[in-house]
């Protein structure tokens, strides 16, 4: 079975930060592979990965809607079949399979751009058809998606095992963080647990304005990730996050954390 776990968080609280090192644990300490999803067009996964990207799956759904609208003007593929007889569905398959960023123990696809005008009903359900479907082939699948929590309820997975909340320490994050634990309710997606991370919190104790808030939140908090200024310093070394060392406190804040639900 494939164990899903997807993040959300407003902008800038640090949740691809964390991704990474969700991946960097699962790569280190779970057997099987693991596909990470960037869901999320404002983040770079794939420069805490390490990985290079030539295409996303939004160009890759822009391309193909492109030439489906050329061949219509010109009298062709009727009824949406793309140029050369290839259905909608086989050429999502072979290019979105075909786009996958490979590491030595993780790939990576990106969801990338938004949709433009028009209709993607139809784009969409065969996009998440392709992906549930390469998901099937990986031990783990993680999940970086945008606050809105679009890509997840419309284009990207069903099912998720667990959603990690991330806020930093603040009252808009943890207003941001209840309202998409507000959000995930009301979509049609199916999750087992969700957890509340608090990243960059300066120091072990949380002040007690603090756990108040955290308290109406309806979603328990897994743990909380200490500010680390050594973090931006090693991101300016030019290395990926995932190389991180296992002595830094913010892997291993996360480390903690991902044994406790794994276990």
């Amino acid at each position: 079975m494939t164990i899903t776990i997807a993040l959300a968080g407003k902008g800038g609280v640090g949740k691809t930060t964390i991704a990474g090192m969700v991946i960097k644990y699962l790569a280190q300490n779970q057997t099987g592979s693991i596909l990470a999803i960037d869901a999320d067009p404002s983040s770079n996964l794939n420069m805490v990965l390490g990985l290079d990207l030539e295409w996303t799956v939004g160009d890759i759904r822009e391309d193909m809607l492109a030439q489906v609208k050329s061949s219509l003007t010109e009298g062709g593929a009727a009824m949406g079949v793309m140029p050369g007889g290839v259905s909608k569905r086989e050429y999502l398959d072979y290019h979105v399979r075909s786009s996958l960023a490979e590491g030595s123990r993780f790939d990576l696809i990106a969801m990338g751009r938004g949709e433009g005008q028009g209709c993607y009903c139809a784009v969409n359900h065969n996009l998440r058809e392709v992906i549930d479907s390469m998901s099937k082939h990986y031990a783990y699948v993680v999940i970086d998606n945008e606050a809105c929590m679009e890509h997840l309820a419309r284009r990207t997975t069903r099912d998720v095992q667990h959603l990690l909340i991330v806020s930093d320490p603040t009252q808009r994050g943890l207003v941001a963080a209840q309202r998409i634990a507000e959000m995930t309710r009301d979509l049609n997606i199916r999750i087992e647990k969700s957890h509340l991370i608090v990243n960059r919190v300066q120091s072990n104790e949380l002040p007690a304005p603090l756990k108040t808030e955290i308290e109406k939140i309806n979603v328990p908090l897994l743990g909380v990730i200490p500010a680390n200024t050594d973090l931006t310093t090693f991101e300016f070394s030019g290395k990926p996050l995932v190389d991180l060392g296992d002595d830094s406190p913010v892997y291993q804040a996360v480390e903690k954390m991902m044994w406790q639900i794994l276990k």
